[in-house]
């Protein structure tokens, strides 16, 4: 199957409303324009280095998502460029997603994670700390970054009724704040669901899915 397929086949599959990320991390230029040329704008790495490597080689109307973790001493290589960081997991983090936004003239936009997996291994916010950061007032001096909603990851597992009942909590917890419109915070996005399990995703309410493997073939 040719990439060009793969996306044609997920897109056919995908409601009006939901955004596909082309998961592309590791995967060659040529790959990823392979993907462009069928149409996919959208894509996800999750290495900053190497994302900003195809940034420079690739056309300009792609957007770029970060979708891995960030630390926080390589936001500056994104800031000129990256369209969504998915992963944003601490006041900390967006301070310096917000001064690095500042430097470039521009306002980032960013998913804050969800830890919602049974795994010790997931990166993320648990609710107490959520509402602790979109109420504190250092939020509220953030002028250059916009929250657009929330991205997570439900664990590694084959047991469907698990991963619904965590894509459901993420949902939940996303209604629980959508109604907070502030200057730096406008929420529409559910990040949630890769290859083995965004029809469940959807299911439960994600608005954007990350597909890798379906798309590319394995890593």
């Amino acid at each position: 199957m040719s990439i060009q397929s793969n996306l044609n086949t997920i897109k056919a599959t995908l409601p009006e409303h939901v955004t596909l990320v082309a998961v592309s991390k590791t995967k060659p230029v040529s790959d990823l324009m392979q993907a462009y040329e069928a149409g996919q704008r959208i894509f996800g790495e999750n290495k900053i280095q190497e994302m900003t490597e195809k940034w420079e080689q690739m056309p300009k109307d792609i957007q770029w998502h970060m979708i891995g973790h960030v630390q926080s001493n390589k936001v500056k290589f994104m800031a000129p460029y990256v369209t969504l960081i998915h992963g944003v997991d601490s006041l900390k983090l967006l301070q310096e997603i917000n001064k690095q936004a500042l430097k470039n003239n521009r306002i980032i936009d960013c998913l804050l994670q969800i830890y919602i997996a049974e795994e010790e291994s997931k990166f993320g916010l648990d609710e107490n700390e959520l509402n602790e950061l979109l109420t504190s007032p250092e939020f509220k001096e953030l002028k250059n970054i916009r929250i657009l909603g929330l991205m997570g990851m439900a664990t590694f597992t084959e047991d469907q009724n698990q991963i619904k009942k965590e894509f459901t909590h993420l949902k939940s917890i996303f209604d629980s704040i959508k109604d907070l419109q502030t200057e730096n915070c406008s929420l529409n996005t559910i990040s949630m669901g890769m290859s083995g399990d965004y029809q469940l995703a959807i299911e439960c309410g994600s608005t954007m899915v990350r597909i890798g493997s379906s798309i590319f073939g394995g890593r």
